[in-house]
């Protein structure tokens, strides 16, 4: 169920609250309030902004500028499919695509049931199980696209 406008602001504030007054809270306060949120929603940005007397595009800089903060949504599983070069070499291309099929959206998108946010990324690290992908923290390697629909349904 989403939070009204209200809950986030008041999420916000519980989570500001420890940080009010210290300097170079602002990362911890985005990991805390993206933690209890799952992503961090405009609203929630800025509260903290307001709360913490930083300008707010300070704070969307910060959170626009690491990749482990979202401001959209994610999916309870996120499905990341290496694009490195041994995995394209080796069909990752492919094993991408499938997976776009089967969860009905594109990359760097989201499942409209919140259950997959579709994640291509540059190295998994795991070249010698090319190609590759990670669901959560489980690593599948030496895919051909068949086992996509299995390997989800998994998560399902």
């Amino acid at each position: 169920m989403a939070l009204s406008v209200e809950e986030i602001r008041e999420t916000a504030r519980r989570v500001v609250g420890p940080w009010r007054e210290k300097k170079g809270g602002l990362i911890p306060v985005l990991q805390a309030l993206q933690a209890e949120l799952g992503y961090l929603p405009r609203e929630a940005l800025l509260t903290v902004s307001r709360e913490m007397k930083i300008p707010s595009s300070e704070i969307f800089g910060v959170a626009t500028f690491y990749a482990q903060f979202h401001l959209k949504p994610r999916g309870r599983h996120v499905v990341r499919v290496c694009r490195g070069t041994a995995c394209h070499v080796r069909g990752s291309l492919k094993v991408l695509e499938k997976v776009k099929e089967k969860t009905g959206v594109d990359e760097n998108e989201t499942t409209e049931d919140l259950r997959f946010t579709i994640e291509p990324v540059a190295c998994l690290g795991a070249c010698g199980l090319a190609p590759v992908m990670m669901v959560d923290s489980q690593t599948f390697g030496r895919l051909v696209p068949d086992m996509v629909p299995g390997i989800l349904e998994k998560f399902e």
